[in-house]
């Protein structure tokens, strides 16, 4: 018997349809029973996040595994899932909330102090179901104190790539098509293609025009070594903890990622790299017309009030401040006051002010965001075997997967209804 069943289970009714003969039997959770929590946090950052839990005096079970959504789902189906979910698919998320899984939030934390585009904005104004707990800024380029850019744009060999991940591979080559919209052709129309709005498709010229220039600088070098190499490679680096930035084997010397990336360096390392925006660095040196972030969002599938509690503590001001100093995380609650050095806080201001849009697919579908992440790496591996990597026939495809995803019946009531944020 699992510990996740070792609950005390009672059949409180059984009842007989004469109709049907349909039997009826239903289990309740002991509130004495740990909060079970899922999240993708693993390793040190685990540890970190369960002390914040231990100090809220409230006894909890966390999961953290780099396979989120299938585990999610298992869990779903068998009718166990967990207490509290912490993720970054707010379309995800919106999903299960238009399944009924989801519970509100409502009165657990003040939206106020999670300003645009952090705070709900769903269709439906009665309820909340998630709350950011923890906030990233991507649209940067990490380069070594030691060697800072030496032009605009870069080159192809000056930059750290690679597409690997335990669960989700793709998703790097999808953050660079997704920033090249927004700094190429602004909010306005990045936040259109990610809600499918105003004509704005992924066979639209915006588009294409961002994928098609990532496609060229990964062209660039004409042996294909580099593609393969990035398509071959885990988006962390090599397993000495030194990520992709600090490789002694790698020689490149940007890497685009998001401000988590330190994490993957190591300590030492972490404290020699800087970051600056990616906007002129990028295929064209556009300039910067906002910055894309990304969150680990907080959301219920259970009513207890155990879970309510911890939840109410982690988006609470006192909570999130704790979280900040234990990790050295980003919090989107702007009554916490920004921490840390001189990187950290240039952090801390992107979150906070000027033109700010979620990632893009983050916030799509989840099938939608798949075919994306697959289209991604259909791109760098046509590329690596010399092959025209057929922008349009791949942006067909997502759109396919789009199309049949509105189609579905589904009152769409808590998929964000805005991405970007200009204040």
């Amino acid at each position: 018997m699992t510990r996740r069943l070792k609950v005390l289970v009672l059949l409180v009714v059984l009842v007989l349809v004469a109709a049907g003969g349909l039997v009826v039997a239903w289990a309740r959770h002991d509130d004495e029973e740990p909060v079970t929590i899922l999240g993708t946090w693993t390793g040190a950052q685990a540890e970190q996040f369960e002390s914040l839990l231990d100090g809220f005096g409230i006894p909890f079970r966390y999961q953290g595994t780099a396979a989120q959504r299938e585990v999610l789902l298992s869990k779903v189906q068998s009718g166990e899932p967990p207490d509290l979910v912490i993720m970054p698919g707010l379309g995800e998320l919106a999903e299960y909330a238009d399944q009924d899984r989801l519970e509100p939030l409502n009165g657990l934390y003040d939206p106020r102090e999670y300003g645009a585009p952090w705070k709900p904005t769903g269709a439906s104004a009665e309820d909340v179901y998630w709350v950011p707990v923890k906030a990233d800024l991507k649209s940067i380029v990490w380069y070594r104190q030691d060697a800072p850019p030496a032009g605009s744009p870069a080159p192809l060999r000056s930059w750290c790539i690679g597409m690997g991940d335990d669960g989700a591979s793709g998703w790097p080559g999808t953050d660079w098509i997704e920033d090249l919209v927004l700094q190429r052709s602004g909010p306005a129309v990045y936040e259109d293609w990610v809600l499918g709005r105003n004509g704005v498709t992924w066979t639209s010229a915006p588009v294409r025009a961002a994928w098609t220039a990532w496609a060229r600088l990964l062209g660039e070098d004409k042996s294909g070594a580099a593609a393969r190499h990035a398509l071959l490679t885990d988006h962390r680096g090599d397993p000495d903890a030194h990520g992709l930035l600090f490789s002694r084997w790698h020689g490149c010397s940007l890497e685009h990622q998001g401000s988590f990336a330190p994490s993957f360096y190591g300590a030492d390392d972490a404290r020699r790299a800087r970051m600056t925006d990616s906007a002129p660095l990028l295929p064209g040196g556009p300039p910067v017309r906002g910055h894309e972030v990304s969150g680990d969002f907080a959301a219920l599938f259970s009513s207890r009030a155990a879970a309510r509690e911890l939840i109410r503590r982690l988006a609470s001001r006192e909570g999130q401040r704790k979280w900040a100093e234990l990790a050295g995380v980003f919090s989107a609650n702007r009554e916490v006051a920004p921490r840390g050095g001189t990187v950290e806080r240039e952090i801390a201001e992107r979150l906070r002010s000027g033109p700010r849009c979620l990632d893009a697919s983050d916030v799509m579908a989840p099938a939608v965001r798949d075919a994306f992440y697959e289209a991604a790496l259909q791109t760098i591996a046509r590329v690596a075997a010399h092959q025209d990597p057929r922008i349009p026939e791949l942006a067909r495809d997502v759109q396919r997967v789009q199309d049949a995803r509105s189609a579905q019946d589904d009152d769409g009531r808590a998929a964000p209804t805005t991405v970007c944020s200009t204040g």
